[in-house]
């Protein structure tokens, strides 16, 4: 049966300079999934580290044969993007790319997670809508939308202003919030202080559109996060599917472990899977060191609570028949700097070769040190379902 498979590649062009971590998903219609990660690892100035990013990542696709054109999602992590946009340039290609000031583990400024689809015919229709990659295929259309702001006073009225604006995109192509969006991540600058003006306005404006405790509520990760534009408090990203039955959707939640989001004032699913009929889909959103009653566990002490988040990330994994061996890419956000190394060195021990990103990112609750989320693809028979990409 087919699972993920991940490798780790060292580049050296001169010295060693970058680590690449690929993980690899072909289900039984032949559609391939990729997901790659690349950190410098050597000091040096942001455009030096990226040429280097960028050389490693074109090895990589050609050690895979694999064309850049099969990239539909790319995000890269910067340790200072107020400063590094303009010497850091485009990507190439038709691709949804997310460009996000979340430092990663020095001596990296930049970092790269990419994710690329192979069909068996090789042919992906893909075009490019405003902020969204749509790629057609079949009855679905899937749906990357990155870089979403608004103007406002106060983040509050920032997360307004992205979910009203997102709503009508989503309306004018026929599709709901409630029904077609997936997966959320929203970035807000100065968390301890903004978060709570992002969590009332999100409150509000699923409220009056049915997301509420007794429908559902969109996976998401609420993060430390900034874009280039300094003045957008929150910036959003996005995943939704034009064409996706309810049928094909699972909420994941394990209740022994961790409470639903909405104990505590947040709207927000824990987790959700997506049947395809090869495969299922797993996006775990960001899950911290929690308990069922919603309390922290393990105050101060970060690899207690990289130990407790990991079981809970496990627990949600397994409420849809899969493990972090199942993961294409794991990202993990840290408060403390000084932490960076020790939660990587933690994670790489537990997750292997499986493609990584730990950055600096204080999560919603001071006393959270540590969050992690994932992506995992395990393989499946749902005949009734439409395929991933047919």
């Amino acid at each position: 049966m087919p699972t993920i498979t991940s490798q780790a590649m060292t580049r050296r062009p001169s010295v060693r300079q970058t680590t690449v971590s690929i993980a690899r998903f072909q289900g039984a219609n032949g559609v391939e999934e990729i997901h790659l990660s690349i950190r410098p690892t050597v000091y040096g100035d942001v455009a030096d580290q990226w040429r280097w990013v960028r050389h490693a990542y074109q090895q990589a696709l050609d050690a895979l044969d694999l064309a850049g054109d099969t990239a539909v999602l790319r995000r890269i992590f910067c340790s200072d993007l107020a400063n590094q946009s303009a010497r850091l340039g485009d990507v190439d290609d038709a691709c949804a790319t997310s460009w996000i000031c979340q430092p990663p583990v020095p001596p990296a400024k930049v970092a790269l997670w990419a994710y690329h689809l192979r069909t068996p015919d090789g042919t992906l229709d893909k075009r490019m809508d405003g902020h969204t990659l749509a790629l057609r295929r079949g009855e679905l259309e899937h749906r990357w939308t990155t870089g979403l702001t608004a103007q406002g006073e106060s983040s509050c009225a920032q997360t307004r202003g992205i979910f009203a604006t997102y709503d009508t995109e989503l309306h004018v192509r026929g599709m709901r919030m409630a029904d077609h969006l997936l997966r959320t991540w929203i970035y807000v600058q100065n968390v301890d202080a903004n978060y709570q003006g992002m969590v009332a306005a999100r409150r509000e404006f699923f409220a009056a559109r049915g997301l509420t405790p007794d429908t559902h509520f969109i996976a998401s990760t609420g993060i430390e996060g900034r874009i280039a534009d300094t003045a957008a408090t929150v910036a959003m990203d996005a995943y939704a599917i034009a064409g996706v039955r309810p049928e094909q959707i699972r909420f994941l939640a394990a209740p022994e472990h961790l409470c639903p989001t909405h104990h505590y004032g947040v709207t927000f699913e824990r987790g959700v899977s997506i049947a395809y009929q090869d495969r299922a889909h797993l996006f775990i959103s960001g899950t911290a060191s929690i308990d069922r009653d919603g309390q922290i566990v393990h105050p101060g002490n970060v690899l207690r609570q990289l130990d407790r988040t990991l079981i809970n990330v496990d627990a949600l994994l397994q409420q849809g028949g899969a493990t972090l061996a199942d993961a294409g890419i794991v990202i993990a956000y840290v408060r403390d700097p000084s932490d960076l190394n020790l939660v990587q060195e933690q994670l790489v021990e537990r997750i292997g070769d499986i493609p990584l990103q730990v950055v600096l990112a204080p999560v919603c609750r001071p006393g959270w040190l540590v969050e992690v989320e994932c992506q995992a693809v395990i393989p499946a028979h749902h005949p009734a379902p439409p395929p991933l990409l047919p």
